[in-house]
């Protein structure tokens, strides 16, 4: 496995070959392991599969988790290792934004809602990382998570608006045996925000398993579950267009149930499709 850090070292290596990422922040998990699978299945054996690991300073708030974020270097590296990664970019913050930047990338549609809303300037973090990782890395493909769905369809929308030639994978939500969804944030609960937590995945399933077509009642049962945990504090439950992300009153063909809720200072996102895709 190569380890990169530097721009030019990660655009002068030789390109023969079908190249898949996978774009993190590190403290990688099985979700991470889930995605780096699937992009050597999209990359085949003769393909190659590159890891970016970078906590973005640019998609945090002010006040937020950013200088906490977990950054297990060495544990990261050897995962990545034992996952058959081909290329890990992990470059510092200095090397991916000179200090007198002054160039974004924004998506104004799919980012005005949602995570959006509750988050000022996170998808411009996130859109302005992701075109400068295609850019230097110049994947054929790239696989996202669907626990991050806002995210995954705002990506699909820039590389459309921007015309990268670029694949992009989806991958579905994987979660721990108690239905939590796995997420690197998950540390940072104590163990009974952690227990309290899994009340997330039991309203989602009881919202997408009650039949009920009226996105207001489904929203209202969601919201009744969830506020069985005395810890539990929402910030949002949508249900909305999986692709415009526009909210619907009823649920059709491509609707998704989106969820935010806080324990304690961690605030935790899921989601469930509901009718047929």
């Amino acid at each position: 496995m190569k380890i990169l850090t530097t721009i030019a070292d990660a655009q002068a290596q030789p390109r023969a070959k079908r190249r898949v990422l996978v774009p993190t922040m590190g403290a990688l998990h099985k979700a991470h392991g889930e995605l780096i699978r699937v992009a050597r299945e999209a990359a085949s054996k003769h393909g190659e599969v590159a890891v970016s690991i970078f906590v973005n300073p640019l998609q945090f708030e002010p006040g937020s988790d950013y200088n906490r974020y977990p950054r297990p270097e060495k544990a990261d590296e050897e995962f990545c290792r034992n996952a058959g990664v081909d290329l890990l970019f992990r470059p510092s913050a200095g090397e991916v934004y000179p200090t007198d930047r002054s160039t974004f990338v924004e998506e104004t549609s799919l980012s005005s809602t949602l995570e959006g809303k509750s988050r000022a300037g996170h998808f411009r973090g996130v859109c302005t990382v992701v075109a400068k990782l295609f850019n230097i890395l110049a994947p054929d493909a790239a696989v996202f998570g669907e626990k991050d769905f806002q995210q995954l369809a705002i990506v699909r929308r820039m590389v459309r608006d921007l015309n990268f030639k670029i694949d992009i994978i989806a991958v579905p939500t994987v979660r721990h045996e108690d239905g939590l969804a796995c997420s690197s944030r998950n540390q940072y609960l104590n163990s009974e925000e952690r227990k309290q937590a899994t009340v997330l995945y039991k309203a989602l399933q009881a919202a997408a398993n009650s039949g009920k077509k009226s996105a207001s009642e489904i929203v209202a049962l969601a919201r009744e579950v969830i506020n069985e945990a005395p810890l539990a504090r929402i910030d949002y439950v949508e249900v909305v267009d999986a692709e415009t992300l526009k909210p619907v009153e009823m649920v059709r063909a491509n609707s998704v149930l989106l969820l935010a809720v806080f324990f304690g200072k961690t605030r935790l996102i899921d989601n469930i499709r509901l009718g047929s895709k």
